[in-house]
């Protein structure tokens, strides 16, 4: 290897980023993708039963325990809080389950990173979130802007909200050894 080449020296992270993507893929049976590993750590954490088909354009799965049964979900893995959703169109779910990294202003990426850890959780209801986007005239798609009193209402991790969503002890320590810590 050329000592200081920076091609050569992303080549060998890649090599072992992809042996680690390969581990990461035969645990949760699809490719190591942001997307995936976020739902399938909703899925042995939040009780889901996810979808057969990962094609499906919003729906991740159904919650198959407590006040939600049967209720559907789509899950997010963002490696920022950016105050930013990833919404689908009016009744095509009724929750969306945000995991997320650390809070942080909307900026540039460069010079950064989004690694996958879990520093926070979100339920939010679907229809609440239409109404209130219709209502503000937000256009709902790929990034749509929530409100901040809104994230603040859903968190259920770390803080605690019992009326959204009782965590479970067995659940909170599995998020915080997500957490990266």
């Amino acid at each position: 290897m050329n000592p200081g080449d920076p091609v050569l020296e992303l080549a060998d992270l890649l090599r072992r980023r992809n042996e680690i993507d390969g581990d990461i893929a035969s645990l949760i049976g699809r490719p190591a993708e942001r997307g995936h590993i976020g739902e399938f750590i909703a899925a042995h954490i939040f009780d889901i039963r996810l979808a057969e088909s990962a094609t499906s354009r919003a729906l991740d799965g159904w919650f198959t325990d407590g006040p939600l049964a049967g209720r559907s979900v789509n899950v997010k893995f963002y490696g920022r809080h950016e105050g930013l959703l990833d919404a689908s169109p009016r009744g095509t779910v009724d929750y969306y389950l945000v995991l997320c990294g650390p809070r942080t202003p909307a900026q540039s990426s460069r010079g950064t990173s989004r690694p996958l850890i879990v520093s926070q959780v979100f339920l939010l209801e679907s229809e609440g979130l239409h109404d209130a986007w219709e209502a503000r005239g937000v256009r709902v798609g790929v990034a749509s802007s929530v409100r901040r009193d809104v994230w603040a209402a859903a968190e259920i991790y770390p803080t605690r909200n019992p009326r959204l969503y009782d965590l479970s002890h067995a659940q909170l320590d599995r998020l915080k050894a997500l957490g990266g810590r």
